[in-house]
């Protein structure tokens, strides 16, 4: 079995600067590899199809989440993301009715409407969005991915969005590299130091859905469609009337631990994914004027949109290129055999996403962006596995796919920017982690021009 490389620490700093090129060098010694963190256990990772086919096929009562997991502090043990077993698919077939098919379309004016506001707003976080006015991408993608992921929790964009806008930034910048990547530091000093600022964050953040949750459980029983938002109810309603096979229901804890997974997760993956594509497709003024043209055939139908071939393209590519979400993980329950390698209980594996969106083989020239190979070929999802796959395969990928969608046809269609010239000719930003996604390591920067 290969063996971890030595001086963890140092390959954790290595790791922290450019993740996915860390992974793809320790990838060219052969596969699988290694890879060890201070404070984790090891991990064998592949990034091969080969590899995460056999990942993704493995028996469902083998596999579970990895702990200590570097997002339980911002997920909690009760999420969908680090539950198991029976208690793992009982919450998986809860949740997958909202985020799915028919349902997730409802959402489509719902986005382009909170995408819209945010270019009224004009000034805030994000900076200005009138004419000659400069924005921060990620801090805009992240305002309208958050009220859209509001509405389809609590069913309004009312009046406490701004709360939970504040509460949801502090808690994601409270939740810093170094708390991720190393659990030693996550440790309470007398009330001071980066661990009780991260505490006193999600605390915050508790109360409001506590409070939320308390104040529909009053309006209830026999409260159903009552969202005003053209969605047929909200996730929040979905959560309160289910029961598990045994009767017993979520408690408030449980409710507040997915509630804040769905916040979290719902929408800091997804505005990565907008900042990059929209960092390409400025870069490629050729590409940016094939994309405008085609959105005149959607006729501004979100559903339509979300349809478009070059569109539908774009963002495939950008995914496959950032993948927010770099890796899969897996502890093994039972003594297996992986990858030719006999693998003792315990032992976690794992894919290494952006090793297998590089590969050569079946992405020619890998590190270049060019979204027309989706056109010419479809793809395995052995080779192209952006939200992971198998039987946890994220449950939001529906949703996130959809939204990224709408977005960027309604922003492309409102408003045309410019990128800021150090970025557009200069080298692509690095990866970095970044809570519970990975993102650009600087700000990207536009100014819009009209």
């Amino acid at each position: 079995m290969p063996a971890p490389p030595r001086w963890s620490l140092l390959h954790g700093a290595a790791a922290g600067r450019d993740f996915e090129g860390y992974l793809r060098r320790r990838a060219s010694q052969g596969d699988p590899f290694a890879v060890g963190f201070p404070g984790f256990p090891p991990v064998l990772f592949t990034g091969t199809a080969e590899g995460a086919r056999e990942l993704f096929r493995l028996p469902v009562e083998l596999l579970e989440p990895p702990r200590p997991n570097p997002i339980e502090p911002m997920v909690g043990a009760a999420s969908l993301i680090l539950s198991s077993g029976p208690r793992h698919r009982a919450d998986r077939a809860l949740l997958a009715p909202a985020l799915h098919g028919a349902r997730v379309r409802e959402l489509g004016e719902i986005i382009r409407a909170a995408t819209l506001r945010e270019v009224d707003i004009g000034c805030g976080a994000a900076g200005s969005w009138q004419p000659g006015g400069r924005i921060d991408a990620l801090a805009a993608a992240r305002a309208i991915t958050l009220r859209v992921i509001l509405t389809a929790a609590f069913g309004t964009d009312g009046d406490r969005s701004d709360e939970y806008a504040g509460a949801v930034t502090d808690f994601l910048g409270a939740f810093t590299t170094p708390l991720l990547v190393a659990p030693v530091l996550r440790r309470d000093i007398g009330g001071f130091g980066p661990w009780a600022r991260f505490v006193v964050a999600r605390e915050r953040l508790d109360e409001l859905i506590l409070a939320d949750v308390a104040r529909r459980r009053r309006a209830r029983p026999g409260a159903s469609d009552r969202t005003g938002s053209g969605v047929s109810g909200d996730l929040l309603d979905l959560l309160l009337d289910t029961r598990y096979d045994d009767g017993s229901a979520l408690t408030d804890a449980e409710l507040c631990e997915q509630l804040r997974t769905l916040l979290v997760a719902g929408h800091e993956t997804t505005a990565t994914t907008l900042t990059w594509a929209l960092y390409h497709l400025h870069r490629e003024r050729g590409l940016l004027d094939r994309v405008v043209a085609e959105l005149p055939s959607a006729s501004g139908d979100p559903v339509e949109q979300a349809r478009l071939p070059l569109l539908d393209a774009v963002c495939q590519e950008t995914l496959r290129l950032h993948p927010p979400v770099p890796i899969v993980l897996r502890s093994i329950r039972q003594p297996c055999r992986w990858r030719g390698i006999d693998i003792e209980a315990g032992q976690t594996i794992g894919l290494a996403v952006g090793v297998l969106h590089s590969r050569p083989s079946t992405w020619p020239a890998p590190r270049l962006f060019h979204p027309d190979r989706f056109l010419d070929r479809k793809v395995s999802p052995f080779e192209f596995a952006p939200f992971g796959g198998g039987h946890r395969r994220c449950i939001g990928a529906t949703l996130a796919e959809f939204e990224l969608r709408v977005v960027l046809a309604t922003l492309l269609t409102a408003v045309r920017l410019r990128l800021e010239p150090a970025l557009a000719l200069g080298a692509r930003p690095r990866t970095v982690p970044r809570n519970l996604a990975t993102a650009p390591n600087r700000a990207i920067h536009f100014t819009r021009m009209q």
